[in-house]
């Protein structure tokens, strides 16, 4: 194998390896998203009281 050719092996690669990673972080992004929004749903009634709670102590200030 010649210079050449295993740079263009070597950049073949790295371009591989890039789109990989993308492809490994949004789908990463995707499940803590649908982790956030079942958490939300399934503790609705404490996040409110917490939202009311923090809105009681803005507004007293």
């Amino acid at each position: 194998m010649n210079v050449t050719t295993c740079i263009a092996h070597a950049r073949a690669v790295l371009r591989s390896q890039r789109g990989q990673g993308t492809t490994e972080y949004a789908i990463l992004v995707g499940v803590l998203v649908v982790i956030a929004i079942l958490a939300i749903i399934a503790f609705r009634g404490k996040v409110s009281e917490l939202w009311s709670a923090i809105s009681n102590g803005v507004n007293s200030l």
